[in-house]
């Protein structure tokens, strides 16, 4: 199989050419999309405790990995073992 660099492929440069002056006038509108903060601040409870990008200069979280049982390990398994017979046991059924 043969392999055409883009340099020696005139036709190709010459289209390309083409699409970018094309797609110039066919980019985002402009002064359409919010103003971006770089330094946004991300509150939960009242403390600060990172600093991200958004659309939004302050942002107020409930829940965020460090509060978060599942990133803490204080995260409690249930026992589902036992819910079937649980349940059997307290409607009184007997196993057929």
């Amino acid at each position: 199989m043969q392999e055409l660099k883009k340099e020696e492929n005139t036709d190709y440069v010459k289209q390309e050419k083409l699409l970018n002056i094309q797609n110039d006038n066919k980019m985002a509108k402009k002064n359409i999309h919010p103003k971006w903060y770089s330094d946004s601040k991300v509150y939960c409870d009242g403390k600060h405790i990172m600093t991200v990008g958004s659309t939004k200069n302050q942002l107020n979280v409930d829940i965020w990995s460090g509060n978060h049982p599942f990133f803490t390990g204080s995260q409690r398994i249930i026992d589902t073992e036992g819910r079937v017979e649980r349940f059997m046991r307290k409607y009184n059924i007997k196993d057929s």
